[in-house]
């Protein structure tokens, strides 16, 4: 089924939140899926799994707690934020087959503006080469590999050399998903300093502006919203 995309623009983060929960408690087996595009003003949502010492010095920006997964994130100003609303059930296809196709369409979103996106095993997301961002070499440590037994396949993710730049948390209700993933394009990064973000101290969070990508806003939320559609497509 066809995936409709809602470009929502700034949008604050609650009424959003609340909006994408009515939405989901209201579907019925008809209900067409739906994919809203927007950004937010500054504020940092807190997953289920949030510990407040990875909140470190939020200042005058709100922090608002959340039913999605995952711990604490910066959404703000030039960044591409994604919300599928889609129902599972009738897609065809799991939770870990389903945060597969967004961090894929991510992935195609990047190498669109000649960035090459990387999975880290254990952390998801997508993340980039700080010193090289187009390089396509295999990173040592990556999901389903343990780079031929020399790292522990239950080893803690680790990220030198890499900076964040697209965030994920979901939420599945009854087989439907909200909540969704975040695409750094031009942003203050400087709140992310105030946060361990997604619960790493010291994990290093990029966008595209500071790894040399020179695109605006609705250049990279139309490329996302593309590949998303074509991705999350049944």
């Amino acid at each position: 089924m066809e995936i409709a995309l809602h470009s929502l623009g700034r949008v604050d983060y609650l009424p959003t939140y609340v909006a994408m929960q009515e939405f989901t408690a209201a579907r019925t087996p008809d209900t067409p899926d739906i994919l809203w595009i927007c950004e937010h003003p500054p504020v940092y949502t807190q997953g289920l799994a949030g510990k407040s010492e990875h909140i470190l010095a939020p200042g005058d920006i709100p922090v608002i707690a959340t039913n999605r997964g995952g711990q604490v994130t910066f959404h703000g100003p030039g960044q591409v934020v994604a919300y599928p609303l889609i129902d599972l059930g009738r897609a065809g296809y799991f939770i870990k087959e389903y945060v597969y196709r967004i961090e894929q369409a991510v992935i195609q979103t990047l190498v669109h503006f000649g960035v090459t996106g990387h999975r880290v095993a254990g952390a998801p997301g997508i993340y980039v080469r700080l010193d090289d961002p187009g390089s396509h070499a295999l990173l040592a440590q990556r999901p389903q590999k343990n780079n031929g037994g020399q790292i522990p396949i239950n080893a803690a993710p680790y990220f030198t050399g890499l900076g964040k730049i697209a965030a994920l948390g979901i939420k599945v209700s009854r087989r439907c998903t909200y909540h969704g993933v975040a695409l750094n394009v031009a942003m203050d990064l400087e709140p992310f300093s105030r946060i361990n973000p997604c619960g790493y101290a010291g994990l290093q969070t990029v966008d595209l502006s500071t790894i040399g990508v020179s695109a605006t806003w609705r250049e990279v939320a139309d490329v996302l919203g593309q590949k998303l559609q074509i991705y999350l497509a049944a």
